[in-house]
């Protein structure tokens, strides 16, 4: 049903979203600190960076961190969120109801993520955790992160908020009377509930790797799908347990 609904998300207003995505990912790309950059870097330093307009803590300043943040958080949850967008359009499409409201309360949440997310990483670095490309330079603070994300995936929260991303109908069919502004930050707010925590690993695998964001991506796309995030959520949780567990062992030994 979900795909059958996917499938028909070809008028205009969806033409616009499917090309802000893919406008968020050509940002991202355009942003991202190629290989030999981020060598040349780790040699001469954030000055030699920031001679490049690369965008990192001490050159961008906060706004510019929060901005970075916003782009990635549209890039990587706009198509793990597709299945809510289609079952809303169409419940919509019934009543004259629009997409955009709903868009707008779901952006405004992940705002607010983007804000504290910039927030984290304006003072890891500035205490020296993070690196200026927003990499850990620490292995227990890596291997914390790993450790603190294996075990969400594990907590009542996590499953209480997949279980209403898992099944946008009824999500909506129970908040519909509250309009598409309201519904839209319920569904943000289940979003950043079900995701952050996956998302602070940015910090282990770098905020801007691009590598990174597609795998994150797509394994929260797959954790909101019903017939198989059911089968990985837990699996994903032991597997960044033991990884965790292995970079501590690493850093204590």
């Amino acid at each position: 049903m979900v795909a059958v609904r996917i499938r028909r998300m070809t008028r205009p207003h969806w033409l616009v979203l499917y090309g802000a995505v893919i406008a968020a990912w050509i940002a991202l790309y355009l942003m991202a600190l190629p290989a030999d950059l981020r060598e040349a870097g780790a040699i001469y330093g954030a000055e030699f960076l920031r001679s490049l307009c690369i965008v990192t803590p001490d050159a961008a300043g906060f706004a510019g961190l929060v901005a970075m943040w916003l782009v990635m958080s549209a890039a990587m949850m706009a198509p793990t969120a597709l299945p809510a967008f289609a079952t809303y359009d169409e419940l919509g499409a019934r009543s004259g109801l629009q997409l955009a409201p709903l868009l707008g309360g779901y952006l405004l949440v992940w705002g607010g993520f983007s804000v504290l997310a910039a927030g984290a990483q304006m003072a890891l670095t500035g205490a020296g955790a993070l690196t200026v490309f927003g990499d850990s330079r620490s292995a227990a603070l890596s291997g914390a992160l790993l450790v603190f994300a294996g075990l969400y995936q594990f907590s009542a929260l996590k499953e209480a908020c997949l279980s209403q991303c898992r099944a946008p109908l009824a999500f909506f069919m129970q908040h519909w009377a509250e309009g598409p502004f309201r519904n839209g930050l319920r569904l943000g707010a289940v979003c950043v509930g079900c995701c952050w925590a996956l998302m602070l690993l940015a910090f282990v695998g770098g905020v801007m790797n691009l590598a990174f964001m597609g795998l994150a991506t797509l394994v929260m796309a797959l954790e909101k799908l019903t017939w198989i995030g059911e089968r990985i959520t837990r699996p994903l949780g032991v597997a960044l347990i033991a990884g965790g567990l292995v970079t501590l062992g690493a850093a204590l030994f």
